[in-house]
C-alpha cells in the first residue's frame, strides 16, 4: 500500500442502519472488555449522540461517566482508555476524550459513505423510530393571552 493511502472501509456486517446504535454496541462491548467486572447493568446509561458542537466531532459518548463509579475508577482515565480502544474500530476516524469523561468520535468519510445504500433503500421510511414504543402522551397548545402583552414565553 502506497504511503500515506488509507485502506478502503470495508463494512463489517451490520444488523441496524442505525449508526448511533452500532456504535454505542461497539462502546458498551469495548468498555466491556476493558472492564469485564463490571455487571451488565452498568451500561445502561451509556448514550451515543451528536456532539453539542460539531467542531467536536460527529458523535459523542458519556460512557466513561456512566462506568465510572461501578469501576471505582476517574472518568477521564476511563475516557482516554475508551478513546484509545475505540479509535481501533474500522468506522472511526479519531476518538479522543474531552471534558470530565466524554469521548468525542470523528467517523471515516468513507464508513459514513457506506451508509447511502440502506438510506436510499429506506426512502421516505429513513429515520422512523419506534422511541415511545405507542405510549400516548399529551401535548398541550397554549395560546397567547389576547388581553396581555406578548413575551417569549408565549
Amino acid at each position: 500500500m502506497a504511503a500515506g493511502r488509507v485502506p478502503r472501509y470495508t463494512p463489517p456486517s451490520m444488523t441496524s442502519t442505525d449508526i448511533f446504535a452500532t456504535l454505542r454496541t461497539r462502546t458498551v462491548a469495548a468498555l466491556r472488555n476493558l472492564l469485564p467486572e463490571l455487571p451488565e447493568e452498568a451500561f445502561a446509561r451509556i448514550q451515543m449522540e451528536p456532539p453539542r458542537d460539531a467542531a467536536h466531532g460527529d458523535m459523542a459518548t458519556n460512557a466513561a461517566l456512566v462506568v465510572a463509579k461501578p469501576a471505582r475508577q476517574p472518568p477521564a482515565k476511563l475516557a482516554a482508555a475508551l478513546a484509545e480502544a475505540l479509535a481501533a474500530l474500522p468506522e472511526v476516524a479519531s476518538a479522543a476524550p474531552a471534558g470530565p469523561g466524554f469521548v468525542n468520535l470523528r467517523l471515516r468519510e468513507d464508513f459514513l459513505r457506506a451508509q447511502l445504500p440502506a438510506i436510499l433503500a429506506a426512502g421516505e421510511r429513513f429515520g422512523d423510530s419506534a422511541v415511545g414504543g405507542g405510549r400516548k402522551v399529551d401535548v398541550e397548545y397554549v395560546s397567547a393571552n389576547p388581553t396581555g402583552p406578548m413575551h417569549v414565553g408565549h
